[in-house]
């Protein structure tokens, strides 16, 4: 499926803005009718006024301005899929997502702002194809190789620290696995970006590294956080707790490790990139790329694409017509179910 207008969904607001203003309306006509008679005569006043149709039709409105904006939005179904071929570079990304990944020396936190920067990398390519991996005590395989830059982003964005139960930080693993992502029999250009504090608590990285640089593939590791380091915040709600420490109660301080990421991009045929500004890295990051050779590979794609923004303009407009003839009176059959068991008057 395609969105056609993204910007539209920004009418969505509207939604709840106009809930809490008719809740307010509501509010304020109660008290102004509990000031103007008691509730015995208010019932003997307005006996078939009722309170369920009001309700419904406040939601009635609100789905007609949900089913609205998503006709403005225009959603696309692809009805043909085609194979079509393209040229560019296998990039697979494998993101630290270890407790230090938390620290804040850098805005908002390491994890954030890996997560900020491989979306911008991704949004800069053309026809490459991407793959993710997470890890931590162990690699985990988030996303394999795709033209699909949509799910990409989408996985990249759920990403979080407790999606691996193993804590500590493998690289090695997380190359080991990159190895099985590559296509052997398209032989396309691999590229493997490693992004991470450097703390690698295996050690074994490097010889991990050569090994992977033996079979074709090049690592650039980025390096995010700052060697002066920061402290870990335990969070509760988004609200900062504690901060984490070690077995002699002492808080604990991580810090980039620059050594351990330029040993292994040393050995793997690549480079070190220390991520300071995301725009500058991108730049880097998307020159590289352009300067590879690109293979070419088949991909599979929707060629053919319908208007599905028709759907929802009509349920729009009936939600809108029913709203009109919806009254704020109960009607004969709805005092006969008496839904919140009012008393019927004579």
């Amino acid at each position: 499926m395609v969105l056609e207008e993204h910007i539209y969904f920004w009418l969505l607001a509207i939604v709840p803005v106009l809930l809490l203003l008719l809740i307010a309306a509501l509010i304020w006509k109660k008290r102004k009718q509990s000031q103007f008679a008691d509730k015995d005569l208010l019932k003997k006043l307005s006996p078939n006024q009722s309170v369920f149709k009001t309700i419904l039709k406040i939601v009635v409105l609100c789905l007609a301005i949900a089913c609205l904006t998503i006709a403005l939005v225009n959603p696309k179904i692809g009805t043909k899929l085609e194979t079509v071929k393209r040229e560019g570079v296998d990039v697979v990304f494998a993101i630290d997502v270890s407790k230090s990944m938390l620290a804040e020396d850098v805005a908002p936190n390491r994890l954030e702002k890996s997560q900020q920067l491989v979306t911008q990398i991704i949004n800069s390519l053309a026809s490459d194809r991407v793959g993710i991996i997470a890890y931590a005590g162990s690699a985990f395989p988030q996303l394999p190789i795709t033209t699909d830059y949509a799910s990409a982003k989408m996985f990249l964005q759920n990403m979080n620290t407790d999606m691996l139960s193993s804590q500590g930080t493998a690289i090695n693993e997380a190359i080991q696995l990159a190895k099985t992502y590559y296509n052997d029999d398209e032989q396309t250009n691999r590229v493997l970006f490693i992004i991470s504090d450097g703390e690698d608590h295996e050690g074994d990285s490097v010889n991990i590294a050569e090994e992977a640089s033996e079979e074709g593939i090049r690592i650039f590791t980025i390096g995010v956080g700052t060697t002066k380091g920061g402290r870990i915040p335990i969070k509760r709600n988004g609200v900062v707790l504690n901060y984490k420490k070690d077995q002699n109660d002492q808080t604990v301080i991580t810090r980039l490790q620059e050594e351990t990421l330029k040993d292994i991009a040393k050995e793997a045929n690549g480079e070190y990139i220390y991520n300071k500004i995301t725009k500058e890295t991108v730049e880097k990051v998307t020159e590289i790329l352009q300067n590879m050779d690109k293979k070419e590979f088949e991909a599979k794609q929707f060629a053919d694409f319908k208007d599905q923004f028709q759907w929802f303009l009509g349920f729009g407009i009936f939600f809108l017509v029913l709203e009109v003839f919806l009254l704020e009176r109960r009607t004969s059959w709805l005092k006969k179910l008496n839904l919140f068991n009012e008393k019927q008057i004579d």
